[in-house]
């Protein structure tokens, strides 16, 4: 989601977590009483689920639950607040859970079926521009059975229905305490997740405490957890280092975590893991534009483009090439686009513009925003730049704004092309093809591609069994190669890197790539 992606981190790493060994125990000194203190760039913009479509969704994991989620290791949704869901007819259009017996939310009021059916009804029906109603856009409406069972009735086939209700904007909230009319922001949370928080100071900390009431799927292997929020990752690593804070995730730049890597014999006590992540980064063209617009030029880029030299050069190896808009990782992906060009060619480039009656040097503008991903961002389009200029055939102009005007400036059409992110909603497929085609693309440029919206799509959505979709999946990013108007540049990778007495940073990060704070445990204290 374009949301998620307007987090404070770094456009290099999805994800880093620094654990150090400043031990924090209680006096019985055992795992499950442990304290962790994380430090983060990744603040909350607000702590109510239904208007929540971006980072928000860290601390929301830890203290809501939700009918069914994505523990570590998982490749589809299983039970949380559930005890079981699954559709109950073929066509994907009656999707049924039943809730866990005895569950209750923080305030002690009861999480029954009535609470779930509320809980999904406020996010349509608050509506909140930016928030995650768009998620349910094939939802009709949710029916209660007895206390404790709920069926999601769809006005459409939709398989992915069950990952969107483990994201954690579907949250479950206790009524009484969730107005249907207004978003929450008082600061406080009535949820009944893994975690209550205890409290909340905006721009400083997140205090949570373990819920003893709490029945999911989290294993909680420490007892408390603080969250502190920086705006630089400067301060961040310098508390680390004082051990002020026990980890770090989202917000280290390219630059520290190679120091980490090159430093790792110095630092004898860390441990550094490295996966690989599913945020994305690419550019989009604009169809009404004189340049952008001609599918030749679009080619001719898609030829140029060195994506080994980008990522070398300005991410330092901590992202890696991306030949499709679905990447590595998740269920389908291609190397189209690699298949389609091959290595980068100026004298193929030549000849596709030639064949187009194109003999200038193209003139294009490239705009990127300066505050949404980080810092590498303007690097990487001088990059661009310098490639696409060394080859003679393109003169590029770069400019860049601030996020909010950057994005009034593309939902107008005024760029001719820009460059955008994208954090998934969930490890699926269909979340890297349909939000970017239709007459509401999320690019901000309409994208009407009938094969993709009209069969590949109704199609797959059909299939429960997301193993089985992947050829259809294959000949969507195929239509995405022969028209560019959009080109996948590179994906991030996951790093969490832990002292050698920190247990968890393995499994800290779900499929989403949201934190999950109860994995991590002091193996031993001193």
């Amino acid at each position: 989601m374009f949301y998620r992606a307007s987090l404070q981190a770094t456009a290099v790493v999805a994800s880093l977590s620094l654990l150090a060994g400043c031990g924090l125990l209680s006096d019985s000194g055992s795992e499950a009483e442990q304290k962790i203190v994380v430090g983060t760039t990744s603040e909350p913009s607000t702590l109510d689920p239904a208007a929540a479509w971006d980072n928000s969704w860290e601390l929301m994991r830890n203290v809501f639950q939700t009918l069914v989620s994505f523990p570590t290791g998982s490749t589809k949704p299983e039970p949380d607040a559930a005890e079981w869901c699954k559709f109950t007819d073929l066509t994907s259009t009656a999707y049924r859970c039943k809730l866990r017996e005895g569950l209750k939310f923080s305030n002690g009021e009861k999480l029954d079926a009535e609470a779930v059916k509320y809980s999904i009804d406020r996010i349509t029906e608050l509506d909140v521009k930016g928030g995650p109603v768009g998620m349910l856009g094939s939802l009709d409406r949710v029916e209660t059975v007895g206390d404790d069972t709920v069926v999601f009735h769809l006005s459409k086939p939709d398989a992915t229905f069950p990952f969107i209700l483990a994201t954690p904007a579907m949250s479950l909230v206790a009524p009484s305490a969730y107005s249907k009319h207004k978003v929450r922001n008082d600061g406080q949370v009535t949820g009944s997740g893994p975690y209550l928080l205890d409290s909340y100071k905006p721009g400083n900390r997140s205090e949570l405490v373990k819920n003893p009431d709490y029945d999911g799927f989290a294993n909680r292997k420490n007892g408390a957890v603080t969250i502190r929020y920086f705006k630089e990752s400067a301060p961040m690593v310098s508390a680390l280092k004082k051990d002020e804070i026990d980890a770090i995730y989202r917000g280290l730049t390219a630059e520290e975590v190679v120091s980490l890597q090159d430093n790792k014999d110095k630092n004898s006590n860390l441990q550094l893991v490295e996966t690989v992540g599913a945020d994305i980064r690419f550019l989009v063209f604009n169809p009404e534009d004189p340049a952008a617009g001609n599918v030749a030029v679009r080619r001719a880029i898609a030829q140029l483009v060195d994506r080994d030299a980008l990522v070398a050069k300005v991410y330092q190896g901590t992202a890696e090439p991306l030949y499709s808009m679905v990447p590595k990782g998740i269920a389908g992906h291609t190397t189209s686009f690699f298949d389609a060009y091959g290595d980068p060619d100026k004298a193929k480039a030549g000849e596709i513009l030639l064949k187009a009656g194109i003999t200038e040097p193209v003139a294009l503008t490239f705009w990127f925003t300066t505050d949404r991903y980080g810092s590498s961002t303007a690097p990487e389009f001088a990059e661009l730049k310098r490639q696409l200029e060394a080859s003679g055939l393109f003169r590029i102009t770069l400019k860049s704004k601030p996020w909010k005007e950057f994005q009034e400036g593309f939902t107008k059409g005024e760029y001719p092309v820009f460059g955008r992110g994208w954090f998934p909603d969930f490890p699926d497929p269909d979340n890297f093809i349909a939000p970017f085609v239709g007459k509401e693309s999320v690019t901000g440029m309409p994208y009407l591609k009938k094969e993709i919206t009209e069969q590949v799509l109704p199609q797959t959505r059909k299939e429960s069994d997301r193993g089985a979709v992947s050829k259809q999946f294959e000949r969507a990013q195929q239509i995405l190669v022969e028209d560019v108007r959009l080109l996948p540049l590179w994906q991030g990778k996951l790093y969490v890197a832990a002292g050698e007495d920190i247990g968890g940073g393995e499994r800290a990060l779900d499929p989403q790539t949201v934190m999950q704070m109860w994995e991590f445990y002091r193996k031993a204290s001193w």
